[in-house]
């Protein structure tokens, strides 16, 4: 049997029946639906099957390859101080009362999760901030950062820290050369802030780490893709991970359901949010207050 061309609308029909089952939802993947189509399409060749109806068919009767299908859904991108706001609102704000709020508890680091890494752009871009714009304002603070993929050989390209020159097009003047070392026609984070940085092979999906975080950056991932039964059940779980006054970071044109009670919006700032404290909380010394400024 050969695989016939895959139509575009057989392929959107096909994924507005599987995506849900999947625990996705196709509104989030109306952007991307062109890069999934492809991997299906491939996926047929593979398999020997003419048709999105023989696909349909193959999923119905055999359980496994929904996991097969699952991983063609993974939508892989990221770049360097994407969305330049958020970074500039972390170095502003969020990341200063952090460290206020760290060093009045009696903490000697900041620790931070980046869920659904990618390549390990954002979280290398969390340590080149701190690093070069914040460290020296806050000596003696250690700062640890934890990205997280379900893709192994995306980890394995990020713990390499090297990448070509495309994906490091928006950081500012100066940090290129500050930040990254040439080798071998790509651009290679230097080791010492690949230092703070470690890398977990970790379905957002499934049980969080098990610690507490200062900031967790979830961005495009889990309010864009998820349906929502599944995405309530993962944001409760990541702002589970948060410290009391600790800040969350979604994508700049995600929406927050005001349903989780537990954050409220960092003053002044877009797409992050804060974990609220009770009264004695908020009444500690070195916390963060309930409206920071």
């Amino acid at each position: 049997v050969h695989a016939q061309r895959v139509s575009g609308s057989d392929c959107v029909c096909f994924l507005q029946w599987a995506l849900p089952r999947l625990g996705l939802q196709w509104s989030g993947f109306r952007r991307v639906r062109a890069m999934v189509c492809k991997r299906v399409a491939r996926r047929l060749r593979a398999l020997g099957l003419a048709d999105m109806n023989a696909y349909r068919a193959l999923l119905e009767r055999d359980s496994a390859e929904w996991r097969s299908l699952d991983a063609l859904c993974t939508i892989p991108v990221s770049r360097f101080w994407r969305d330049r706001t958020v970074f500039e609102q972390l170095e502003r704000e969020v990341l200063p009362a952090l460290a206020r709020a760290a060093r009045g508890a009696g903490r000697d680091a900041l620790e931070c999760w980046s869920a659904g890494c990618a390549g390990g752009e954002e979280p290398y871009t969390l340590a080149i901030l701190w690093h070069a714009r914040l460290r020296q304002r806050f000596p003696g603070l250690a700062f640890h950062v934890i990205g997280t993929d379900i893709g192994p050989a995306l980890l394995a390209r990020a713990r390499r820290g090297c990448d070509r020159g495309s994906s490091l097009k928006e950081l500012p003047p100066g940090l290129r050369e500050e930040a990254f070392e040439r080798s071998a026609e790509l651009d290679c984070v230097r080791r010492s802030l690949r230092a703070g940085v470690a890398f977990e092979c970790r379905d957002v999906r499934a049980e969080p780490p098990r610690r507490s975080f200062d900031l967790i950056l979830c961005r495009n991932v889990v309010l864009t893709y998820f349906g929502p039964r599944l995405r309530d059940e993962v944001m409760r779980r990541l702002i589970g991970c948060l410290r009391p006054g600790g800040a969350l970071v979604v994508g700049l044109h995600e929406d927050l359901p005001m349903r989780f009670e537990a954050l409220a919006p960092w003053p002044g700032q877009r797409a992050i949010w804060r974990k609220r404290l009770d009264r004695g909380q908020a009444a500690g010394k070195g916390v963060l207050q309930d409206h920071p400024t």
